[in-house]
């Protein structure tokens, strides 16, 4: 009975879970109210994203528990990972832009052809990286410091990561035809499930329980592994059976280089962008190493807790994306503007919010990730401080992924270079040198200000030279 009742309960759930994923969920973004719009798009993006985002906090908890060599190792891999990271999210970008601005005005079967050249082209850059990757381990990370058993652990770690990169890669591109449909919710969904997954198996492949054995390091690369590749399974089934974008048939070789240059203009400063940021704070950290460990501490403390503070805006700038792929191939150019005075409005009232809990809360989060006074009064320190520009940071994510949005990428990398490189970290140096680390703080608040005013103004001066509807 208890058997029966079972298999009735995982027939009745899975059915229930295709007909959710099976539902047309795509959007035509040129018309209908732009308020709901675009809150209907951003709410699944904030699930995701909020899956992944503790997905990789509970991998590093887990991995810590190994020991501090594992740990280290696990740092020693971050560099890699993030620059592959970064261009399959620029080759995604690219995609949703390219799709987002067609899907409307161009025939099923012309898009069906772009989003099966964009895969192709993510599949040709995987498989480039995994040979090049995995013929290179040694050599990359003793070059980065690695030693010893460290290297080992990292050895152990990559060549089961490399072999999972398909895995990551291609989900990051599907998600992005997805939701250049309009369908925000699958894509959201697939990074809950995808980070759900892991989050389960991290224990049970590290440690080893019951039927699964210990395999430490391995087990953390196997874990993202299998979970990505259920990803990849469901994202491919929806591109296929729902919403019929995929074809193995891809077209004439001019046809396919034409695709890929379209994609690769987002995709290259998208991904140089998203580069930027790893780097400069790699160097504001060293900045912050000359005051002692208790500042790298908190400005380690205040970055995640950023990362949290932002999310919205983060799933905001995803969904402005499409939302400006979609209206500028029709050049509604009146419910462009529309939107980025919502996203301004919303962009300064949730920094603003945010800044407010920021001064009342500040200490009492800080604590929750050390009994540290030091480091509690330098990390809040840096929210009284950087925290009041959190709404202009806002700006310029919002503006970065609208260049993007309306074929215009070169802009986007640009304030993400001026930003960060040109601003924050000379100002860092100079500031530490003059008033010390109060100095670092407050070159962060002048960058993200300045470019928050700059990036967005000139995103108005830019969609205005766009020719008005007839």
């Amino acid at each position: 009975m208890a058997f029966y009742l079972t298999a009735n309960f995982t027939t009745f759930s899975f059915q229930k879970l295709l007909y959710y994923c099976m539902k047309d969920r795509s959007k035509n973004l040129t018309q209908g109210n732009i308020g709901k719009q675009l809150i209907s798009l951003v709410w699944p993006m904030i699930f995701g994203m909020m899956g992944i985002v503790v997905f990789n906090l509970v991998d590093t908890f887990f991995i810590g528990k190994l020991g501090v060599q594992q740990l280290a190792a696990m740092s020693f891999t971050f560099p890699v990972v993030m620059f592959i990271n970064s261009l399959a999210l620029g080759i995604g970008i690219g995609t949703s832009s390219l799709i987002s601005r067609n899907i409307i005005t161009q025939s099923r079967q012309n898009v069906k052809m772009m989003a099966s050249r964009a895969l192709l082209l993510g599949v040709i850059v995987v498989v480039l990286f995994v040979i090049v990757g995995l013929l290179t381990i040694r050599p990359v990370f003793s070059s980065l410091g690695a030693k010893g058993d460290i290297l080992e652990y990292v050895v152990s770690y990559m060549r089961i990561w490399y072999l999972g990169v398909p895995f990551v890669v291609i989900p990051m591109i599907g998600n992005n035809i997805v939701r250049a449909t309009g369908d925000t919710f699958f894509p959201g969904m697939v990074m809950v499930m995808s980070a759900t997954i892991n989050i389960f198996l991290d224990p049970l492949l590290i440690f080893g329980y019951g039927i699964f054995p210990e395999m430490g390091m391995e087990g953390a690369a196997l874990a993202t592994v299998i979970a990505r590749s259920m990803g990849l399974v469901f994202i491919l089934y929806i591109l296929i059976k729902r919403e019929n974008l995929l074809t193995l048939y891809f077209g004439r070789v001019r046809a396919i280089v034409s695709t890929w240059k379209n994609v690769v203009y987002i995709a290259g400063p998208a991904s140089l962008g998203m580069l930027i940021t790893p780097i400069s704070i790699g160097l504001i950290t060293k900045i912050l190493a000359g005051f002692g460990k208790e500042a790298v501490a908190a400005f380690g403390v205040a970055s995640r807790v950023e990362m949290f503070a932002l999310l919205v805006i983060s799933a905001l700038s995803s969904v402005l994306i499409i939302f400006m792929g979609q209206n500028i191939s029709k050049l509604k150019i009146s419910r462009i503007y529309k939107s980025l005075s919502y996203s301004l409005k919303f962009s300064m009232l949730w920094g603003a919010l945010i800044f407010l809990l920021l001064i009342i809360l500040g200490k009492p989060i800080a604590s929750i990730f050390t009994n540290d006074n030091l480091v509690i009064d330098i990390t809040n320190k840096y929210f009284i401080i950087v925290g009041a520009s959190y709404g202009f940071l806002g700006l310029v994510m919002l503006s970065t992924a609208s260049f993007n949005g309306v074929n215009k990428p070169v802009p986007s990398a640009l304030f993400s270079i001026i930003r960060m490189l040109l601003l924050y970290v000379p100002l860092a140096w100079v500031g530490a040198k003059i008033f010390g680390i109060n100095g670092v703080f407050w070159a962060g608040f002048i960058a993200n200000v300045l470019i928050g005013i700059i990036s967005y103004l000139f995103l108005y001066r830019t969609i205005n030279r766009i020719p008005l509807q007839s």
